[in-house]
């Protein structure tokens, strides 16, 4: 319970009307949650208005309304707070409601394209190991401590956040790393947290179908280096040409790593195989299971933000080699035959031209590479065509199937990426809508010795059409078959 006044103080608040005196039960702004002693917030999203809903919330007997726009009736049942964002209220009252939780946990933030998952996860891994109670708020799942909880977005709504945060602290959490996407930058999710640290990992051709422009996304992802208080530290990757546009206003600790270049933080790879990586990293010979040059980006952002974070370097070495994949980035299993297959989460042109390419350093190239491959549907479009032209080039064999194609129609996007398939490679690809037989016809098409990529869904365990999510799994797909190949 809060008193409505207190949360009304943090608020940018344009009139209220009626008593401030009242308790508050909880925070929404679904109007299906809506009732009594509860606060409602009407926040304009991008399909559903909540002023639409202020009445069946004042039926339901919400206790406070926060709006942009005041109805033309008013009722006196309960109190309205006029408020110049919506957004930006929920986000500043949730923190006040739940006590501001970020200010009692060392929360560090991880923003760029690609690699958010994996360098908060084995953050979390790498503090967990250590002994440091941790928590975790990631697209494949959320973790207090070692207790997961399933996750429904990237960065979940202001109430979810602190919420869970709260939670940390009351299991004894001491840090806390999440992700933080350029939707909830946007949205205003995360104001009112307080973060010790923020982590820049690359920017490239993503989420234009909400963002609308390049530099519109790339100024959402800067907004969070923005608002950094100057006790925190700012940690970008050197290798992005972005990075450095990043921390231009922010007031916190600048540092930087770079992969094979002087940096703050820096790493040269010595060996790279499918059994994991050799790193010369600030001196030391490192061994680690993952895979790749964009894996020792991440593993450097790890060290780097570790380091920052005041654990010992002996610790970090340690912890680092002991790290696992995230699961669904470069998760790879090998059939009896030797036949690789990976399953990769790359679902942006970068992420799958960077997963191509580890492959291309690893491979013999005695053996054929077969990738598998779609695009999200009601997603941003111009990135499908430039998939499939990537997928074309770097592969042998290439399969175009359905991806989630939620609400379109999956034959339309496939028609996009086959027009990015240029001529000379017209004889290597075929398109097999159905993802299962897509993956079936990679596993049957493979030869001993033989690598297969099958891209876009990694961690996922389901296949979204028509706004029903239906159970699949790209990896067992693949060991269901190879399997079948061993009893038959």
């Amino acid at each position: 319970m809060k008193k409505l006044s207190t949360l009304i103080a943090v608020c940018p608040v344009l009139q209220v009307i009626g008593s401030q005196d009242r308790e508050i039960s909880a925070l929404t702004f679904d109007s299906r949650n809506a009732g009594l002693g509860m606060a409602f917030f009407a926040i304009t999203g991008t399909a559903t208005d909540g002023h639409n809903f202020i009445q069946q919330v004042v039926d339901k007997g919400v206790a406070a309304i926060f709006c942009e726009k005041l109805p033309e009736h008013i009722s006196a049942d309960c109190t309205w707070i006029q408020v110049e964002n919506s957004s930006f209220s929920l986000a500043l009252a949730a923190a006040t409601f739940f006590d501001n939780p970020s200010r009692k946990l060392i929360l560090t933030g991880v923003t760029g394209t690609n690699g958010k998952t994996t360098i908060a996860t084995l953050l979390h891994q790498l503090f967990s190991d250590a002994g440091y109670p941790c928590g975790l708020l990631s697209t494949i799942e959320n973790k207090i401590c070692n207790k997961a909880l399933p996750s429904t977005h990237t960065t979940p709504d202001p109430l979810s956040i602190n919420s869970l945060l709260n939670e940390m602290i009351e299991a004894g959490c001491s840090h806390a790393f999440m992700e933080v996407s350029s939707h909830a930058l946007s949205q205003m999710r995360t104001f009112g947290l307080r973060f010790k640290g923020g982590i820049f990992t690359n920017l490239t051709h993503d989420h234009l179908d909400y963002h609308g422009s390049f530099a519109a996304y790339r100024d959402a992802k800067k907004l969070f280096f923005d608002l950094l208080p100057n006790d925190a530290f700012a940690l970008v990757n050197a290798d992005d040409k972005n990075g450095r546009y990043m921390t231009q206003n922010t007031k916190a600790l600048v540092k930087n790593f770079s992969v094979g270049n002087t940096a703050d933080f820096s790493a040269r790879v010595m060996e790279n195989t499918f059994d994991g990586l050799v790193l010369q990293l600030d001196g030391h010979e490192v061994y680690t299971r993952l895979i790749g040059k964009f894996n020792v980006s991440n593993l450097l952002a790890i060290y780097g933000a570790a380091t920052l974070l005041g654990m010992k370097k002996e610790e970090i070495l340690t912890g680092i080699s002991k790290l696992k994949s995230a699961e669904g980035r470069f998760d790879w299993i090998k059939s009896d035959e030797g036949i690789i297959a990976i399953i990769d989460y790359a679902h942006t042109p970068d992420a799958l031209l960077n997963v191509l390419k580890t492959i291309d350093t690893i491979r013999t190239h005695n053996e054929q590479l077969i990738t598998v491959a779609g695009a999200g549907g009601n997603r941003d479009k111009t990135k499908r065509p430039e998939m499939a032209r990537i997928a074309a080039a770097w592969s042998d064999k290439l399969i175009l199937t359905s991806d989630n194609p939620r609400y379109e129609n999956p034959d339309d996007i496939l028609d996009e990426m086959k027009k990015g398939v240029p001529g000379e490679h017209y004889r290597k690809y075929l398109i097999i809508r159905d993802r299962k037989e897509a993956i079936k016809t990679a596993v049957m098409l493979a030869q001993p010795g033989d690598i297969i990529l099958i891209a876009g869904k990694g961690h996922e365990k389901y296949q979204e059409i028509n706004g029903i999510k239906h159970p699949f799994d790209d990896k067992r797909e693949v060991e269901q078959l190879f399997n079948k190949a061993i009893n038959t």
